[in-house]
C-alpha cells in the first residue's frame, strides 16, 4: 500500500501541468475490449524512468529545445518488431513488445496496421531531414521532420504507423481512417500516446501527425488518457513550449 501511495504522489507532482488529402467520411471506430496483455514489467518509478533528459528513460523528451545527448546516442536494447513493416523495424525492447501486442489486438478487430518507421540513427535522420528540406524548404520541413539530434525516432520509442492498404500514409487524413481511429481509441491501453496532437503546433513545433505514436508505458499513457487527454508531453511535464529551434 505504501508503494502505491508513493507512485500516486509522484505522478501528481509530475502532472503540473505535407500536404493534406481530401477528408474522408468518418467510419465507426472499433474499440478493443479483449483483455490486454502486459508485455512490460510494472514500472519501478526509479530516477531513470522519471528522467526527461536521460535518453534511456522511457519518458525522455526530445523536441526542438531539447536535443538528444549525446548526439550519436543509440539505445542498447533495440530489437526487431515482429509485425509488418516498411523500413527499419527496430524499437526498444519494451516498446517493441507493446507494439506487437497492439498490432495483434488491432488485427483481431479487423484493423491492419503497418510500421512505417521506428528507430532512426542520427545519420539516418540527417538523410531524412535533408530530403524534406530539398523538397519543401527549411521552414516547411521543420514542421514535419526533426533536425538531426532532435528526433524522437532516435530514442527507439516512436513509431510512424499506417494502414497496410496505404490509404493516407503520412498524411493528416490518416486520423479519419479506420486504422487512425482505432489507434486514437485504443493505443493508450498499450502504453502509446499521440505525440503531436491537432492544433498544438505552438507547443510541439510540429503539425498534426496522427500517424506518429510515442511509447511512454501503460501507467503514464493510462494516466494521461484518464486525466489529461490531448495534453502534450511538454505540458504534462511542465516543460517550455518548443515551437522553434534555439539557433
Amino acid at each position: 500500500m505504501a508503494r502505491r501511495v508513493v507512485i500516486v504522489a509522484l505522478i501528481g507532482l509530475l502532472s503540473g501541468c505535407s500536404l493534406v488529402a481530401p477528408e474522408t467520411s468518418p467510419t465507426p471506430t472499433p474499440t478493443h475490449t479483449a483483455p490486454v496483455e502486459t508485455p512490460e514489467p510494472e514500472p519501478t518509478y526509479d530516477a531513470t524512468v522519471f528522467s526527461r533528459d536521460d535518453p534511456m528513460s522511457i519518458w525522455v523528451i526530445a523536441d526542438k529545445l531539447r536535443p538528444i545527448s549525446p548526439a550519436d546516442f543509440e539505445p542498447t536494447d533495440l530489437v526487431t518488431v515482429n509485425a509488418p513493416y516498411r523500413a527499419d523495424p527496430r524499437l526498444r525492447a519494451t516498446a517493441a513488445a507493446s507494439y506487437e501486442v497492439m498490432f495483434r489486438a488491432a488485427e483481431a478487430d479487423g484493423i491492419n496496421l503497418v510500421l512505417l518507421s521506428a528507430y532512426r540513427s542520427y545519420s539516418t535522420q540527417v538523410s531524412v531531414y535533408n530530403g524534406w528540406v530539398a523538397r519543401l524548404g527549411v521552414d516547411v520541413a521543420d514542421l514535419q521532420s526533426a533536425r538531426p539530434g532532435h528526433s524522437e525516432h532516435q530514442t527507439g520509442l516512436s513509431a510512424d504507423i499506417s494502414a497496410q492498404n496505404g490509404v493516407c500514409t503520412i498524411n493528416e487524413c490518416f486520423g479519419k481512417t479506420p486504422e487512425g481511429q482505432w489507434l486514437s481509441a485504443n493505443a493508450w491501453k498499450f502504453g502509446w500516446v499521440l505525440r503531436y496532437p491537432e492544433g498544438l503546433t505552438h507547443i510541439t513545433g510540429y503539425k498534426y501527425e496522427p500517424w506518429h505514436w510515442r511509447y511512454v508505458g501503460k501507467g503514464l499513457a493510462t494516466h494521461l488518457h484518464e486525466t489529461a487527454p490531448n495534453v502534450t508531453l511538454e505540458e504534462f511535464f511542465g516543460l517550455p513550449p518548443a515551437p522553434d529551434y534555439a539557433d
